[in-house]
């Protein structure tokens, strides 16, 4: 049950913010709610030392640090730094938490330069103007969906982290 809802709940939360996020240019708290309180009841349910338990609130207690900079210096939205934040409680203080931080920062990058050429290329942006999402992705004024590359990163790295390694030795001796 506990492997389930493991593997059900982070994977399903980073989808979720990164679809939320491109549709609406918005991640809802609860999102990042959610995943703060299933990590705090989820964890120690897989044996994992207090220690440890810890090291993953202090992770997610600097990436809010880092991104709240980022968030006051209109840099970076809310949402996304609050699910980083939530992200990187999953993650925990290790080298996942670096990967997770390149990849994401890779994953972004791409993703704004694709947005700035969309929204530089009048032809493309005339064919998709149909659909509310891609209006709002053609308006300069409007921001990136971060959400997407930090949903994606997350993805990628989840099965690395403690909680994945965790789950995948768990269903390696059913």
């Amino acid at each position: 049950m506990v492997e389930a809802a493991i593997l059900i709940i982070f994977p399903f939360a980073m989808v979720f913010a990164a679809i939320s996020d491109v549709l609406s240019m918005t991640i809802q708290n609860r999102v990042s709610l959610i995943l703060l309180v299933s990590f705090a009841v989820l964890a120690p349910v897989t044996g994992m030392e207090w220690g440890a338990y810890g090291m993953h609130f202090v992770a997610a207690i600097a990436v809010l640090a880092a991104t709240f900079a980022l968030f006051a210096t209109g840099t970076m939205g809310g949402g996304d730094a609050k699910l980083m934040s939530a992200s990187a409680l999953w993650l925990g203080w290790n080298l996942e938490l670096v990967t997770y931080l390149l990849t994401l920062s890779l994953l972004g990058g791409l993703l704004t330069v694709a947005i700035v050429s969309y929204r530089n290329s009048q032809t493309i942006v005339v064919y998709t103007a149909r659909f509310a999402f891609m209006r709002r992705l053609a308006q300069k004024e409007e921001g990136v969906p971060y959400g997407v590359a930090l949903g994606l990163a997350g993805l990628m790295v989840f099965p690395a982290s403690p909680l994945g390694s965790w789950v995948v030795q768990q269903l390696a001796h059913v």
